[in-house]
């Protein structure tokens, strides 16, 4: 059962006045802020912008996990590079999976033989391993854990906001208008149920031109003060089309351009 105590959610819920609160707890883990990384439509950069997200918190010395709640195409193993490896547990708990710099993981794929085998599951199936990821992983002690939302405002997103205690919701987007359409339907769905969306990263925002060094916008002039002006939501930071970013296996070799991109982004969110 909940323990408001310690719910991040506590400042915002109005389940405890109720009596309608769903949120489980896991008496040995303590997560002091956990965080949905959303988007409401896939290939926008979702899942790298997770990990970006968990590598420079854990380089401020905090200690960060990533649950992987996107069942169907699990992608945080692959990012993290960690696709060979498999979790472990016992009769009590399953052990998340650990980076050399210290971030835990778990996801699908950790679980399974062949990462290439498709998930062929319905949704309350998919729903109840988001669930068990929660309360069955034993995480420990964390400041952050990320969790990396599939696309869409379907079960999983409803069953994150309902079954775990989110400190906020981080959006992305990139600079269409169709996309934009899209995410404010995630960031509608947020509010209605009382999720703090903490901002939205821009991602594929512009290129850099190698010869010159000029901001190009490759899609047609950005509309995202209006989109966040509408909403009423703040703008994190913008990041641009390059490989480096995407190339995360090679991470230490990009990490003085990753660091200028995603620091000031970092310090928003952990102000």
């Amino acid at each position: 059962m909940s323990n408001c105590n310690t719910c991040p959610s506590a400042a915002t819920c109005s389940s405890k006045d109720n009596g309608s609160c769903t949120i489980g707890f896991n008496t040995n883990n303590n997560i002091k802020n956990v965080i949905g990384v959303m988007s409401g439509k896939g290939g926008v950069g979702k899942s790298t912008v997770s990990v970006l997200l968990a590598k420079q918190l854990r380089k401020k010395g905090l200690k960060v996990g990533i649950l992987d709640a996107d069942i169907t195409g699990p992608s945080i193993p692959r990012l993290l590079g960690l696709k060979d490896k498999r979790a472990t547990g016992n009769e009590q708990y399953i052990f998340p999976v650990e980076t050399n710099d210290g971030i835990k993981a778990m996801s699908l794929n950790f679980l399974m033989e062949d990462e290439n085998q498709p998930v062929i599951w319905r949704g309350p199936v998919i729903t109840g391993v988001v669930q068990q990821f929660w309360n069955e992983v034993l995480w420990e002690e964390l400041d952050y854990l990320i969790i990396d939302m599939p696309p869409g405002t379907g079960d999983v997103a409803l069953t994150v906001m309902q079954s775990i205690p989110l400190t906020g919701l981080i959006m992305v987007s990139v600079p269409q208008d169709l996309i934009s359409m899209i995410v404010s339907k995630a960031i509608i769905m947020a509010k209605k149920m009382n999720i703090n969306v903490l901002g939205v990263i821009e991602n594929m925002s512009y290129i850099i031109c190698p010869d010159c060094g000029k901001k190009i916008n490759i899609f047609k002039e950005s509309n995202i003060e209006k989109f966040l002006g509408e909403l009423d939501v703040d703008l994190l930071g913008e990041l641009p089309m390059i490989a480096e970013i995407n190339d995360l296996e090679n991470y230490e070799k990009n990490e003085e351009l990753i660091d200028k991109l995603m620091n000031p982004i970092v310090e928003k969110i952990i102000k």
